[in-house]
């Protein structure tokens, strides 16, 4: 009797390793498939990605929502994919979800700034206060936006440091965008000696600015005095530009105008200081 019972035992345990044995082969060979197709997947959505890029490209598209629109179709694309093969290796994706529901309340309360940043993000492709090719200052940084994506903005700037802004403080604060005009004004303050024939150094400096083509004529260039200052008379020069030519004509401006002034006999005062000693 005891030996018939010892019998039924072990082919009890024979009968589930071997039903556990054929799942996890049938589970090995899903899990194997699967990553096959998500590899292939992958390669796939990426490809479509980038033909959609290029196609959105020569329609002439703007650079900002081409960008968007890849980087969101290929997450959401993977996404999926993810999801379906989970579903196909025979894990319940119903239990999944609600788990994830779960952490999500918990997770959701952590990740303020996340939600914020990329609620920011959304405000900011679709208001379009700037575009990537653009020169901002916003949060104390300027620089040239390189690319816009869902949680930050990264822009470089002219020393070429990569600034990554997150979008939530992009979209609650002031963004002086320099490159949303075609034309911008120039301003240079030129110093001179209080000795100085005042009318004869703003002719001068107007033939400076007339000297130059890239300096437009219309508004006429500006040059008034400016302030009274300690030791100096200060001249304000305002001219107007197309935008990228606001440095060259800076440059230009500071620099010609030195070399006029003193061709002119007109001086450029700077600090000194007089020692007188007592015996």
């Amino acid at each position: 009797m005891f030996l018939a019972e010892e019998a039924t035992n072990s082919v009890d345990y024979i009968a589930m390793l071997e039903s556990f044995i054929e799942r996890a082969i049938n589970i090995g060979i899903k899990l194997v498939i699967a990553i096959i197709i998500l590899i292939f997947s992958f390669k796939i959505i990426n490809f479509i990605s980038k033909r959609l890029y290029k196609r959105l490209h020569r329609k002439q598209v703007d650079e900002t929502i081409a960008r968007v629109v890849f980087n969101t179709m290929r997450i959401v694309l993977k996404l999926l994919v993810v999801v379906c093969l989970v579903g196909y290796v025979g894990i319940e994706t119903a239990s999944i979800s609600a788990l994830v529901a779960s952490i999500g309340v918990g997770v959701s309360l952590a990740v303020q700034g996340t939600l914020a940043n990329f609620a920011g993000g959304v405000i900011i492709v679709l208001m379009r206060p700037f575009k990537i090719g653009d020169s901002i200052t916003s949060n104390g940084e300027s620089g040239t936006v390189e690319d816009i994506r869902l949680f930050y903005t990264n822009i470089v700037t002219p020393d070429n440091r990569l600034v990554m802004i997150p979008n939530g403080e992009l979209a609650n604060n002031v963004i002086i965008n320099k490159s949303a005009k075609e034309n911008r004004r120039c301003d240079v303050v030129m110093s001179i000696s209080y000795g100085a024939d005042v009318d004869k150094a703003k002719a001068v400096i107007r033939e400076v600015c007339e000297a130059n083509e890239l300096i437009l004529q219309t508004p006429i260039p500006y040059v008034e005095i400016g302030a009274l200052s300690a030791s100096s008379v200060d001249l304000n020069v305002r001219v107007w530009c197309k935008n990228s030519d606001y440095w060259p004509i800076y440059t230009y401006l500071i620099t010609e105008i030195k070399k006029a002034l003193e061709a002119n006999g007109i001086e450029i005062p700077f600090n000194q200081l007089e020692v007188k000693v007592k015996q």
